[in-house]
């Protein structure tokens, strides 16, 4: 339905419609300059050709920094969601199942299709207030699990998990020998304090990328840390695919963590006001919505709602939303990606409004 509606949008735009498109979680702010420039002048010099599947040196050792981590548990992947996949290809080639708390990035359950592992779903709900309950969790593990997946910010709800929730979730997992693989790709902009999955130690593992961070989201740069024997089969598998990622790209990222206080604190700020913008009209409605704790997601209700109709006809208002079913069995949700300039995304919030009463 993701694609359905997607395809419908750029339907109607060839055909002179204006769509304001709140469907998809790619940001309409412009990578920095600074960044930008970091990589024409990489290119200039020369940083053109092959390197290491790994990633250059200089740009792990800064990550390595950040995370207080070894460079050597630290590789440079084409976009985290590459690296999601190449760790979950890895862990689950050879069968098993991987658990993963709903609602939930679509990518996950994609990608465990495409390796033919099998998921386990915990759902969560808007009136818990997206808390996960431990002993469901707990009861989908089995000896057959391989991996727990965690987004922490969370994509649709932009909810983070309360520090004691995750506390339990790390200690089941522990207990039961089954690794963390933590997305956090929305913790460095988050509204509020994001515990990361490092801070436990053990053998979790790390996803995350430059993409929402640093609106770099056609660089396609990201990286895992993990255990430095994943590391490197996660470099072998980088040597057969993807080569290495381009390292004028590296010097871009590399850029970006030298500027990151001051580049995330702007783009945060930005996500915040359009967060107060969306809570505020969306307060008018009917819809029932928790507030988002990071950027750039709402992932609203209305009792009775079917989202999948309600998407497709709100396309003839010009509007492009996500419906709830793509995000597990949530028919009466919709996603709203806050990803347009406020001018647009007040509109666009109006005749929401307007189709839902």
């Amino acid at each position: 339905m993701l694609y359905e509606i997607n395809e419908k949008a750029l339907k109607l735009e060839s055909e002179g419609k204006k769509i304001i498109k709140l469907n998809i979680g790619d940001p309409d702010l412009q990578t920095p300059p600074e960044i930008v420039e970091a990589a024409y002048d990489a290119m200039k010099s020369g940083k053109t050709k092959y390197s290491s599947a790994f990633g250059e040196k200089s740009l792990r050792e800064r990550l390595a920094a950040v995370h207080k981590v070894y460079a050597d548990n630290v590789v440079i992947t084409p976009g985290s969601k590459w690296g999601i996949f190449s760790v979950m290809y890895l862990l689950l080639k050879d069968g098993g199942n991987v658990v993963i708390p709903t609602p939930y990035w679509t990518a996950y359950e994609l990608a465990a299709k495409t390796i033919g592992a099998e998921t386990r779903f915990v759902n969560t709900e808007l009136d818990s207030n997206w808390k996960i309950d431990l002993d469901k969790l707990e009861s989908a593990i089995d000896r057959d699990t391989r991996m727990i997946i965690l987004n922490n910010p969370k994509n649709p709800t932009s909810s983070v998990i309360e520090e004691k929730i995750l506390d339990g979730i790390v200690q089941i997992a522990n207990d039961k020998c089954v690794p963390i693989l933590s997305d956090e790709v929305y913790a460095d902009i988050s509204f509020v304090k994001t515990k990361r999955i490092l801070e436990y130690g053990g053998d979790h593992i790390l996803v995350t990328g430059f993409s929402k961070t640093f609106t770099m989201t056609g660089w396609r740069i990201g990286y895992v840390i993990a255990n430095t024997e994943l590391i490197e089969k996660l470099a072998k598998l980088n040597q057969i695919t993807i080569s290495n990622v381009p390292v004028f790209i590296q010097d871009a990222a590399l850029k970006a963590l030298e500027l990151k206080s001051e580049l995330t604190e702007k783009i945060r700020q930005e996500y915040r006001e359009r967060a107060k913008l969306a809570i505020g009209i969306l307060s008018t409605s009917k819809l029932e919505f928790s507030e988002p704790n990071a950027p750039f997601y709402m992932f609203p209700r209305r009792t009775g709602l079917d989202s999948e109709e309600f998407a497709l006809n709100l396309l003839d208002d010009g509007v492009a939303v996500a419906p709830g079913t793509a995000f597990g069995d949530y028919r009466e949700h919709f996603r709203i990606s806050m990803t347009v300039p406020r001018d647009d995304l007040h509109i666009a919030l109006n005749k929401i409004c307007e189709a839902v009463e």
